[in-house]
This record gives structure tokens, C-alpha cells and sequence, in this order.
């Protein structure tokens, strides 16, 4: 992510993570059909999977998965 943020101003890890995932899907779309854009949509996966789970794990009531 190319943004600056000021000193005082402060973003969730799980808001980083969903900005990544769009910009991601941003670089792909403008891309033909191939192995780069095909990993930028892996990748956006990824991090959309890794939210989940720090989601997951955060939680207040933290249960085994179903």
C-alpha cells in the first residue's frame, strides 16, 4: 500500500488487510488473462482467508471450527 498515513492517525490490522486485497484485485482487472494476474487474485484470496482467521482468533467467544 503506497498511502501515508500522519502520525496520529492509526488503521485496524483487519482494514490494512482488506485494502491490500482490493488493491490487489484492482491490479488484476486491468490485467489479460495469465500467471500474474492469476497470482494477484491468489494473493487477494489469501489475505481475504487471513482476516478470517485473525477474526477468528480475536473473537470473544473463540470455538474450534466447524
Amino acid at each position: 500500500m503506497s498511502a501515508h498515513r500522519s502520525p496520529g492517525q492509526s488503521s485496524t490490522f483487519e482494514y490494512r488487510l482488506a485494502q491490500e486485497a482490493i488493491n490487489l484485485r484492482l491490479q488484476a482487472k486491468g490485467m489479460p488473462v495469465g500467471i500474474r494476474r492469476t497470482e494477484l487474485l491468489r494473493k487477494a484470496r489469501q489475505i481475504d482467508v487471513a482476516g478470517e482467521i485473525n477474526e477468528w482468533l480475536t473473537s470473544p467467544g473463540l470455538r474450534a471450527p466447524s
